[in-house]
């Protein structure tokens, strides 16, 4: 009689261990947070370290809100997207005329230039940059 309880307990332990494995999935992070961590952390800390320049020096509230700042618009550009509109955004004011018109007038350009201006502009609404 002990060996019947026992089949059946072990039994249904198996069962229940296969059932367990079976309903756990492992979820895949969701496609937004995959590309936010796309950056990599030097030139996320660059970006830091430019934006407390600019605001005033280095402290708590200014790390604090210029690393926001770079987290905000992470969610909103991909990497590739961010470098190519800082990188559009610098030459065209670097050279006037036709020479900056290469950079500056392109469709791309344009519409880069834009999406991060956007994206630098809800940032510094949600992270409270002065």
């Amino acid at each position: 009689m002990k060996n019947k309880y026992t089949s059946s307990i072990l039994s249904l332990c198996f069962c229940a261990a296969i059932t367990g494995c079976a309903t756990t999935s492992e979820q895949a992070p969701a496609e937004s947070t995959l590309a936010a961590n796309d950056y990599p952390t030097r030139d996320r800390v660059e970006y830091v370290l430019n934006c407390v320049a600019q605001h005033g020096g280095l402290t708590y509230i200014t790390q604090y809100a210029c690393g926001c700042k770079i987290d905000k618009i992470a969610e909103k550009l991909t990497f590739k997207e961010f470098e190519a509109a800082k990188t559009f955004t610098y030459l065209s004011k670097g050279q006037t005329g036709d020479a900056g018109a290469v950079f500056r007038d392109p469709a791309q350009s344009k519409d880069l230039r834009t999406r991060l201006k956007e994206a630098e502009a809800l940032a510094e609404k949600s992270c409270f940059v002065k």
